[in-house]
């Protein structure tokens, strides 16, 4: 997200806003000017979000089926611009273009090959993405509709196509809404942010074809300029040092729930406090151990499809997650134990389970209603996919 006001719909981007605050603050010109340029921008961008995400997907394409199209926006303001390249075309000489489509390619497919999911929203959305945002914008985002992607100021940011899991981690923010919906605030949001840092890294780990202690676990490797002193936006296995330079700060992320932030800004703080689910993920991952999407992901995958809710906390993702992992392992296995250590180790303790309510009752109708069956038989069409 680029910022975020309660109650508003927020843009979801790729660069905290506590970076662009800082640069703002404290960055000599024009590097000042381009990061209060966009956090501008990302004010005025997030009041059509809400329209944009309700035409998003209006009919169903059949799975295994990609729809992309990638556009160049000139350096404009304006989406989506030109078209440059649709599915199927040869490579251009674009290598933005290029990117851009290849990181919705290897989404889709993870997603498909992985979990045997449909594209975004699970009913083959297309993946539009327009490149060449604005001048010098230091963001990416996710609309409700299509990826935008800015080339950077040069000096901090490099073009923001240049990483996979960044690509993943914004398509992501598209399956979070149609599945959980979690609200873009405190927990909530954190959790929201920290599953599409789970999934981004996924991307990149699947394709990279790396076991789980093979991984960088890091968000936006190879987006900072030469020079700039960090080696991305967030650490997974290490949060709170993925950066530390005088131009964008130091990396606030805890790793665990003794040092959560308690603030206004970022809504709450969501791409702050993310830090301690993604450790959390990272620890149970490592300790299952394999390539992370087969088991840890898949566990992840499942409760933001079935279980986690539009207001879940940290300590719902615990207990739901560990009973995701009782369900498709067994339960008291070495997953299952892997999932609660993990949440324990980053000091979350797992709520209690509640009885079923209306809303779990609404939920279930919902979704049988839109992909015409009961819950029970996607999760068990989940846990037979490929591993």
């Amino acid at each position: 997200m680029c910022e975020a006001r309660q109650g508003r719909s927020p843009l979801l981007c790729i660069v905290p806003p506590q970076i662009l605050r800082h640069l703002a603050r404290g960055a000599s010109r024009p590097l000042a000017d381009w990061a209060l340029h966009t956090l501008a921008l990302s004010e005025r961008l997030r009041g059509a979000r809400t329209v944009l995400g309700s035409l998003a997907s209006l009919a169903t394409t059949p799975a295994g089926l990609k729809r992309r199209t990638v556009y160049d926006a000139g350096h404009l303001e304006r989406l989506p611009g030109k078209p440059v390249r649709a599915e199927g075309d040869p490579a251009t000489r674009d290598v933005a273009v290029n990117e851009a489509y290849d990181g919705a390619g290897a989404t889709y497919d993870f997603y498909h090959d992985a979990y045997g999911r449909n594209s975004i929203d699970d009913r083959g959305m297309r993946l539009d993405a327009s490149v060449h945002y604005g001048r010098n914008f230091d963001n990416a985002f996710w609309d409700g509709r299509q990826m935008v992607y800015g080339d950077g100021d040069g000096t901090i940011f490099q073009r923001f196509t240049k990483s996979v899991d960044v690509i993943g981690h914004e398509l992501t923010h598209g399956v979070t809404e149609s599945e959980a919906g979690l609200d873009y605030q405190d927990q909530p949001g954190a959790l929201n942010e920290s599953i599409s840092d789970v999934f981004g890294s996924l991307v990149k780990q699947s394709g990279l074809g790396q076991a789980a202690d093979q991984a960088d676990w890091v968000i936006g490797a190879g987006l900072f300029a030469r020079g700039v002193r960090g080696v991305g936006l967030r650490s997974m296995k290490a949060p709170g040092t993925a950066y530390d330079d005088p131009r964008i700060g130091k990396d606030p992320q805890p790793a665990h729930m003794k040092d959560y932030v308690a603030t206004h800004e970022d809504a709450g703080g969501v791409h702050i406090n993310s830090g301690i689910p993604n450790h959390a993920f990272y620890l149970a991952a490592v300790a299952i151990g394999g390539r992370a999407w087969t088991k840890a992901g898949r566990i992840w995958y499942i409760a933001l499809r079935d279980r986690l809710r539009h207001d879940s906390s940290f300590a719902d993702a615990a207990r739901l997650t560990a009973e995701t992992a009782d369900q498709l392992y067994g339960p008291g296995g070495a997953e299952a134990r892997a999932v609660r250590d993990a949440w324990q180790a980053v000091g979350v303790v797992a709520s209690p389970a509640p009885g079923r309510t209306s809303e779990d009752r609404v939920q279930a109708q919902r979704r049988v209603r839109r992909d015409g069956r009961a819950a029970g038989p996607r999760k068990r069409r989940a846990a037979r996919g490929r591993a």
